[in-house]
C-alpha cells in the first residue's frame, strides 16, 4: 500500500551525486525540465562545517581557504555533497552528504546530548501510531535525531478541523496524516529513515509495525481508537517493547516499560480483566466504560470533564490544543530519548500539569 500511496503522493526525495555520470546527467535534466525552485547554498554549509570542527575559527579568509579545500579533497563544490530533489516541491537543494550534513545539523544538540550518545540513539527505531499528536512527536525527535529509523501509522487523511493542532498548511487537504509528517522530516533530514503505514495498524500489519526488519525499540501510542490502544499494548507487551503515551489533557503522560516489566499489566492494571479476545466483543457502552478507566476521569481538567458529555451532542469530538499538542511533542520525545539511551525511566502515570504549577507557586 505505501508503494501504491507513493505515487500518488510521494514522500521519498531523489538523492543525485554529481560524481556518478548517470546522477550528474539526471542532475541537468532536473534543472532543465523538472525542478521549478533550485537552492544551493553549498559554500555556506561548508563554512558551517568548518566552524563545527573548529569551534575557534577565526574567520581569517586565507585559513577558511585551506580548510575549505581539504574538505573538498580536490572535489570542485559543483561535485560535493549531494543534490536531493523533493517531487513534492518541485524544489532541488544542494546539501553536505550524510555524514557532513548530520555532523552539522546536530552540532548544538552538544553536550545536552553527546556523540556517544548521538551514535546511540542511531541505531534504534521508534514507532508512532497516530499522526495528529504524534506529528509533533514525530517533528520533535527527527529534529533531536531521536533515533535513526521512525515508523509511522495513520490511516487519516488531513481535515481542516485538524488545523488548530496539527502543523501544516491548508494545500495539504485530504492528504494522508503519514505523507504530511514523512514530507516535513525529509525536508528537515532528508537521511532519516521513515517508514509509512497508511492504513493504520491492524491484526494484518502488528507484525511488520513492531518486529518488522527488527524489533521497535520504542512503540510512542496516541491514536484516538479505542480498540488500537489496546491490542498495541498487548502485542507490545508480548514482544517486551516499552510503550509511551500522551493525552495532552494536563499533561498527562504514560509510561509501560515491558521492557524491564514483561509481567506488568498493561495500563498499570485499570483495564482489570480485559484480554485481547475478549476486546472485540465489548459493547460501546462497555468500551466507554473502560475508556473512562483507562484515563481515570476523575483526574481530567475541568474543562475536559465539561466537554465529555457534550461530544456528539455540542462538539464533534475530543478537544485539543495547540498548545497541549506540542507540550506533549517535546515531553514525549524527551522522554523516549531517556529510555532508548537506557536512563533510569520508571513505568508510570506522570503529570505536567501547567496550570495546576502555577497555582501551586
Amino acid at each position: 500500500m505505501s508503494e501504491s500511496i507513493e505515487v500518488k503522493f510521494p514522500y521519498r526525495p531523489a538523492f543525485i551525486r554529481v560524481i556518478d555520470e548517470n546522477d550528474r546527467e539526471e542532475l541537468v535534466n532536473l534543472k532543465k525540465n523538472e525542478a521549478v525552485f533550485i537552492y544551493d547554498e553549498i559554500d555556506r554549509q561548508i563554512k558551517e562545517l568548518i566552524k563545527c570542527r573548529f569551534p575557534s575559527f577565526s574567520g581569517d579568509e586565507h585559513e577558511y581557504k585551506a580548510l575549505s579545500e581539504d574538505i573538498l579533497d580536490g572535489r570542485s563544490t559543483e561535485e560535493f555533497g549531494v543534490w536531493v530533489y523533493y517531487p513534492w516541491r518541485k524544489t532541488l537543494v544542494h546539501i553536505l552528504d550524510e555524514e557532513e550534513f548530520v555532523e552539522v545539523r546536530t552540532n548544538r544538540n552538544q553536550l545536552k546530548i553527546t556523540k556517544e550518545e548521538s551514535a546511540e540513539l542511531s541505531k534504534k527505531k521508534v514507532g508512532i501510531i497516530g499522526l495528529s499528536v504524534g506529528q509533533s512527536i514525530a517533528l520533535a525527535m527527527a529534529m533531536e535525531r531521536t533515533c535513526g529509523l521512525l515508523r509511522l501509522a495513520d490511516f487519516d487523511e488531513l481535515d481542516l478541523s485538524n488545523l488548530n493542532r496539527l502543523r501544516t498548511g491548508v494545500f495539504n487537504l485530504s492528504v494522508p496524516k503519514v505523507v504530511i509528517a514523512a514530507r516535513e522530516i525529509a525536508e528537515i533530514d532528508p537521511f532519516l529513515a521513515i517508514e509509512i503505514f497508511p492504513l493504520g495498524v491492524n491484526t494484518g500489519n502488528y507484525a511488520d509495525f513492531l518486529n518488522g526488519d527488527g524489533k521497535l525499540d520504542l512503540l510512542v501510542e496516541v491514536c484516538d481508537s479505542f480498540e488500537v490502544k489496546l491490542e498495541s499494548r498487548f502485542r507490545a507487551k508480548e514482544l517486551q517493547i516499552p510503550v509511551v503515551m500522551d493525552t495532552n489533557d494536563r499533561g498527562m503522560l504514560d509510561i509501560e516499560r515491558f521492557d524491564l516489566e514483561p509481567e506488568r499489566p498493561i495500563l498499570h492494571g485499570l483495564i482489570e480483566d480485559l484480554t485481547l479476545e475478549k476486546l472485540p466483543q465489548l459493547s460501546g457502552e462497555e468500551r466507554m466504560s473502560y475508556l473512562m478507566k483507562i484515563v481515570d476521569a476523575a483526574k481530567l481538567s475541568d474543562r475536559m470533564k465539561r466537554s465529555l458529555p457534550e461530544i456528539r451532542r455540542t462538539i464533534s469530538s475530543w478537544p485539543q490544543l495547540a498548545s497541549e499538542v506540542v507540550l506533549g511533542g517535546a515531553i514525549t520525545t524527551s522522554v523516549s530519548r531517556m529510555i532508548l539511551l537506557g536512563n533510569q525511566v520508571k513505568s508510570g502515570r506522570y503529570y505536567c500539569d501547567i496550570e495546576e504549577l502555577l497555582n501551586n507557586n
